[in-house]
């Protein structure tokens, strides 16, 4: 019998911050003091709060300790487990109230969380199926057996599970259409080809429970009377491939994949297709055509996948959160998810929660909640005491969503009327030194380059958009973009054939209804009102703060710069790149070095001032 049990986070970001060498080292000490039998190392999947990472927590007394390093676990072993000593400096503090929490459960970051998809993620070994059994695992799969397949369909629609891969399609009416599509073969797919810049929801369920994803497969199965599924997932994700290989050979070992599963009669088998990393392939038909092996586009719809999908065949799609929702629902019953959420966004969504907040990392909420929670209390605030701008919700085709709006439910009803959208759980936050337009221009950059190009509004209109912001965050902007970027924006929005195209357009379309002052500034005051777009901006030394220490000139890697020792500098405009090399030269305390732009009629610090240093 195991005294202690510690769980070390073993999903991909703590891995990269060196966890498994805290195992290794912690065996090692484990054995060295003779306590290798009296505690329990539990390598587990994503905790989520990876802001902290890696991190170590002891049980039973639930003792969380974060930014662990190897060279701390000799000190966490002589001091708490031996001799029953906190080791403060590793607890965590909270960045507002500086105060030290000791449990995991007492952090704001995991208090305000109603975990459901992600229930079993940091607590159980996810190479070991008896640890998710013995959490449940596997219990709707058998309610599922014993119910006829359209009593799985009703329990499904019955709960308002709604997709968690963008659209928010209604799983239980998808899962009727695949149910009453004729044909003798039909297949299951999970959508794991999670491309979205900063995402990692499904990649870490997936490496932290990935027998939830079997059994939601395994469900949908049954309901629409397929003994076939593929999880396309993107080959950049090589532990998330291990650990599903892991789990398939596991549930076929203990009789849950195969032939006649648990003695139902029911046969299934799963099959793992590895994408080459393309965005577009996250929209359903391109996904299909990628595991037909042809190249990865969007067809035309009608037929849908769950009337002709893969190989002609009726198909559904469900992405990696949806699927590992359903084991909830057909093992605690439609009625107790439904209870979670608004009245039309059931259960719980999965962010992950990016930018200029404290707390960053993979957080799951319950619908309805307000953006002001999630940034305020769960993320604790903008970093260095910065005002809140706005948060861009949905990916790179998300909507940004203003500070007037912080109270604004998250809920896909909401988030559509706002101009955003739900998308696959990109929250990214940013402060008030962010410029909306250059922002703007960088997400519509990904979306222009991912395209397929099979469709000419997708093809030519996002490389136009990008052009006419090029021009205006570079000084080269009229007044008259501003209309016709809007006029585009609109047309590419109705006029592309598949979700990339439709939604390429949100961040310019909700910049410009919230943030409309900023682009005028830019064409119009030929100014970057947050300091960001370089041709826009100012660098000049004041010379009566100079004090001539000649370290901007050293700096300078274009030699810009000229002065003599101890005497003013003097930045050459027709030299200057704006590389801002300069300001942060310059000492702190003097700041002789200002940046302006265009038309402002007072300084602004940048760099080095912006990130609290």
């Amino acid at each position: 019998m195991y005294e202690k049990h510690i769980l070390i986070c073993a999903g991909t970001g703590c891995i990269s911050s060196g966890a498994l060498d805290i195992q290794n080292v912690l065996i090692d000490e484990l054995k060295k003091h003779g306590l290798e039998d009296k505690v329990r190392i539990i390598m587990s999947g994503c905790h989520g709060f990876c802001e902290k990472g890696p991190i170590f927590i002891v049980y039973p007394e639930d003792v969380f300790y974060c930014e662990v390093k190897a060279e701390d676990v000799p000190e966490i072993v002589e001091e708490y487990l031996i001799n029953g000593n906190m080791v403060e400096r590793l607890l965590y503090k909270d960045p507002v109230s500086e105060e030290t929490v000791i449990s995991h459960d007492k952090i704001m970051f995991y208090s305000k969380q109603k975990r459901l998809a992600l229930r079993n993620c940091g607590v159980i070994d996810p190479e070991n199926i008896d640890e998710y059994i013995i959490r449940g695992g596997y219990i709707g799969l058998k309610n599922a057996l014993q119910m006829e397949p359209m009593e799985v369909v009703n329990e499904v629609k019955s709960s308002g599970l709604r997709g968690r891969g963008g659209a928010g399609f209604p799983t239980g009416m998808k899962w009727q259409f695949g149910n009453s599509s004729p044909g003798e073969k039909k297949y299951v797919v999970c959508n794991a080809d999670e491309g979205d810049p900063g995402a990692f929801m499904d990649r870490s369920i997936l490496e932290g429970d990935p027998h939830a994803v079997l059994e939601g497969m395994l469900i949908a199965g049954q309901a629409i009377n397929s003994d076939e599924g593929y999880i396309y997932v993107r080959s950049e994700y090589p532990l998330a491939i291990k650990r599903l290989r892991t789990a398939i050979g596991q549930a076929e070992n203990y009789g849950i994949l195969g032939e006649n599963i648990l003695g139902f009669g029911f046969n299934f088998k799963i099959k793992i297709k590895e994408g080459a990393g393309a965005f577009v392939c996250g929209e359903e038909t391109a996904l299909l055509s990628s595991i037909e092996g042809k190249r990865g586009v969007p067809r035309h719809r009608p037929p849908f996948p769950a009337v002709k999908g893969l190989w002609g065949k009726p198909t559904i799609i469900n992405n990696v959160e949806t699927l590992a929702n359903v084991p909830i629902i057909m093992r605690s019953g439609a009625e107790e998810f439904a209870s979670v959420g608004t009245e039309g966004s059931k259960g719980t969504k999965v962010f992950a929660l990016t930018g200029k907040v404290n707390n960053t990392g993979l957080v799951e909420v319950p619908m309805g909640i307000s953006i002001r929670e999630v940034v305020f209390d769960i993320g604790g605030g903008i970093r260095y005491g910065k005002k809140f701008k706005a948060a861009q919700i949905g990916g790179p085709s998300g909507g940004c969503i203003p500070d007037e709006h912080l109270d604004l439910p998250i809920d896909f009803d909401s988030l559509t009327a706002a101009g955003a959208m739900m998308g696959s759980g990109g929250l990214v936050v940013v402060d008030e030194d962010t410029c909306m337009v250059d922002m703007a221009r960088y997400f519509l950059n990904f979306t222009k380059k991912e395209s397929c190009g099979q469709c000419i509004p997708c093809r030519l209109g996002t490389t136009q958009m990008y052009n006419i912001l090029e021009d205006i965050t570079e000084g080269r902007g009229k007044p008259e973009d501003i209309d016709l970027l809007e006029e585009l924006a609109t047309a590419v929005k109705k006029g592309s054939m598949c979700g990339l195209g439709q939604t390429a357009p949100n961040p310019i379309l909700t910049t410009l209804r919230y943030f409309r002052d900023e682009y005028e500034a830019h064409v119009i005051e030929k100014r970057c009102p947050a300091l960001v777009c370089k041709a826009l901006l100012k660098y000049s030394i004041d010379p009566e703060k100079c004090i001539g220490c000649q370290r901007c000139i050293k700096a300078c890697p274009v030699d810009a710069i000229s002065g003599e020792k101890k005497e003013p500098h003097i930045i050459d405009q027709d030299i200057c790149t704006r590389c801002a090399a300069c300001f942060e030269a310059c000492p702190k305390k003097v700041r002789a070095v200002q940046v302006v732009s265009e038309g402002l009629p007072e300084t602004k610090e940048l760099a080095v001032s912006k990130e609290g240093k």
